[in-house]
């Protein structure tokens, strides 16, 4: 993705602490090594691929306004190929729940349930499916698990954890960069 030509990261430093690298085996909800939170990445010019092409929504959508920076929301949002992942500060797993972010997830998943598009809160390493109505707390989801919604039309009744050998024909989820790609 590609920066917004208004926006930088300047300050901004959560990402380097909430997601995982896989190129510096850095886990998620740990900041790098080669991060100085708050002035930028010491190894910026030489810094792997995965961060090189990596830009939270904040960066690259001007529609989540200067609120939803993650060094002031403690929230960083990205997108897989179901949905929205908002990836909490382990510091303020409880942020998300904050308006306006709530009201914000809230519609985002009322617009991903007309779309069979999900959206996941990740706060440490506890997986929540938030719909317009309820949240599932999925508690921790394994590399070889993955979501599956029960839907009634469009709409998740429920949703539990699976293993993937189990073959089920009901909706997938699958969680991208939280855990270990599924694809």
């Amino acid at each position: 993705m590609t920066p917004s030509v208004k926006r930088s990261c300047g300050d901004c430093t959560l990402c380097c602490k909430v997601m995982a690298i896989e190129a510096l085996a850095k886990p998620a909800n740990a900041w790098c090594q080669h991060c100085k939170p708050g002035r930028g990445c010491a190894i910026y010019a030489a810094r792997p691929g995965e961060c090189e092409d990596f830009a939270c929504l904040w960066l690259v959508n001007d529609l989540l306004d200067e609120r939803w920076k993650p060094s002031r929301s403690k929230l960083v949002v990205t997108t897989s190929e179901d949905g929205i992942e908002v990836r909490c500060d382990p510091g303020s797993p409880n942020a998300w729940r904050k308006e306006p972010y709530a009201g914000d997830i809230r519609a985002w998943a009322a617009e991903g349930e007309r779309n069979d598009m999900t959206v996941v809160v990740i706060a440490g390493q506890r997986l929540i499916l938030v719909t317009p109505d309820r949240e599932f707390d999925l508690g921790i989801v394994g590399s070889d698990e993955r979501i599956v919604r029960e839907l009634e039309g469009t709409k998740v009744v429920d949703a539990r954890v699976v293993r993937e050998s189990n073959g089920l024909d009901a909706s997938p989820c699958r969680i991208g960069d939280a855990i270990p790609n599924r694809a």
